[in-house]
């Protein structure tokens, strides 16, 4: 992508992906054809499969590797997924995201091909099936706004987009890091979101920003922190995107006034897996909370303690009031 009319790089995803979609995008390389001559074989010994070979056990439920599973995946989501996007896209107990996260960091689809599909899809989909096409086609420009304000601003792959924010006194513990990557941190949507992570190497997109939004504006640990976390447990970790998202979350990117963005990680859980289906599925110990009770536990807490779910580590309130204070501070010049 290029430049703004002003000559300079894009800082702002919004005029970034209207001048995106004015540019007309290549259809997918063609297949290659059959090599003219064979090349002689040489003699190799075979790689292992298992990192456990190495001295690194895999400790995570992998999903399918390989061309033939990314083409395979976007098929069945323009067949089954595309037409409900945007409807369901931010509700983790459905299959309602494309999956194709690993495959396009890996290389196993290409975003060209990905592109072509879709705009097939749509034209058969017609105007009722637009909007959830528009909002996915959205997704995937975001990756690519990132992968330009890493290629622009190198300095983001280390502190924070605006240099102010690099002043910002985050004074969470190491303690608090470690329940938060455990899952521990009795905040149920963002102990499920955790524990999926490090079971799967995959995290739901909505997922992603509750747990980053909490770490850096409830717990106030250093957003870099988690990002790096997060780099060594995903299997589609991209560093522009994993990169942005977490400055997105944090409010130290490119966003133009993000900082009082603060989410709460209870109505965040009701909102968005309102029968705590996803949430059972991951903290077994509260599978008897009834509805969306689950979502607070600490409502019941006789019964929590007894399931052995940690109580909360933070009352987000008064760690919202803190967090807008760290950024205010700034704001005089301390």
């Amino acid at each position: 992508m290029g430049l703004t009319g002003a000559g300079q790089p894009y800082t702002v995803f919004t005029p970034y992906s209207k001048a995106w979609k004015t540019r007309a995008m290549p259809g997918p390389w063609p297949k290659p054809g059959r090599a003219s001559r064979v090349l002689p074989e040489f003699p190799s010994e075979e790689l292992p499969l298992d990192p456990a070979t190495f001295g690194f056990p895999l400790r995570q439920t992998l999903p399918a590797a390989g061309e033939r599973a990314g083409a395979d995946a976007l098929k069945l989501f323009v067949a089954q997924g595309a037409a409900k996007y945007a409807s369901q896209r931010d509700f983790p107990a459905l299959a309602g995201t494309s999956l194709l996260s690993p495959h396009l960091r890996a290389g196993t689809v290409g975003i060209r091909s990905v592109l072509s599909r879709l705009a097939r899809a749509e034209a058969e989909a017609g105007p009722s099936g637009r909007r959830d096409f528009e909002v996915f086609r959205n997704e995937l420009i975001w990756r690519e706004f990132y992968l330009q304000v890493l290629a622009n601003f190198p300095h983001v792959s280390q502190s924070c987009f605006r240099s102010r924010y690099n002043r910002l006194a985050w004074s969470g513990t190491d303690e608090e890091f470690a329940a938060w990557r455990q899952g521990l941190t009795g905040y149920p949507i963002v102990d499920a979101a955790m524990r999926c992570l490090n079971a799967t190497g995959w995290m739901h997109n909505r997922l992603r920003m509750i747990v980053a939004m909490f770490l850096a504006k409830d717990l106030l640990v250093d957003w870099r922190r988690g990002e790096r976390y997060f780099m060594q447990q995903l299997v589609d970790g991209d560093m522009a995107a994993n990169n942005g998202g977490w400055q997105w979350s944090a409010g130290t990117g490119t966003d133009a006034a993000p900082y009082f963005r603060i989410f709460n990680p209870t109505a965040q859980g009701e909102k968005f897996d309102p029968d705590g289906s996803f949430t059972r599925q991951w903290l077994p110990e509260l599978a008897g909370f009834a509805g969306d009770s689950i979502h607070q536990p600490w409502r019941q807490p006789l019964a929590a303690r007894a399931a052995g779910y940690p109580d909360r580590i933070v009352a987000h309130d008064e760690q919202r009031l803190k967090c807008l204070a760290m950024f205010d501070r700034l704001k005089g010049g301390e």
